[in-house]
């Protein structure tokens, strides 16, 4: 069968981690993934999936952009806004970064929620949005997670 073309190809299964088609309003990109001098100036953020034996769990890291250290991160079977702000807590507690601390992610709508600004305005950290489907602009996020 393979040699007449007809085997059988085994799709691989497509998680989306990312619904960028929303609403909300968005920051602006104005990180340009330059490596920070010191530790909090920037942290970077993003969601990725997990296998496991009865479908999927979503992990959100956030990353500090000088050290490349996991900060905070949170796990759960849905991929929604109290996961995100479950990382950014985690990683505020443990880091207790100076105001204008800058917090970079994709344009996800966990990340442009009402309730995730309101988060990172309470805690003085200042929101930056990678350009429209460009992960390049979040890449050091993107480079954990596809390394973990």
């Amino acid at each position: 069968m393979k040699a007449h073309g007809m085997g059988n190809k085994p799709r691989r299964q497509f998680v989306r981690t990312t619904d960028s088609n929303h609403d909300s309003p968005i920051f602006p990109n104005l990180y340009r993934n330059v490596i920070p001098s010191r530790p909090d100036l920037v942290w970077v953020a993003d969601f990725t999936y997990i296998q496991i034996a009865t479908g999927f769990c979503y992990l959100t890291a956030t990353l500090d952009a000088c050290s490349r250290k996991v900060v905070g991160y949170a796990i759960s079977r849905r991929i929604e806004t109290p996961l995100a702000l479950a990382a950014l807590r985690s990683a505020i507690e443990s880091r207790r970064p100076s105001p204008g601390c800058i917090h970079h992610t994709d344009r996800g709508s966990q990340y442009a929620s009402d309730t995730y600004r309101r988060a990172l305005r309470e805690a003085g950290l200042r929101g930056y949005m990678s350009s429209p489907a460009n992960p390049y602009h979040n890449a050091q996020a993107e480079s954990f997670l596809k390394t973990l």
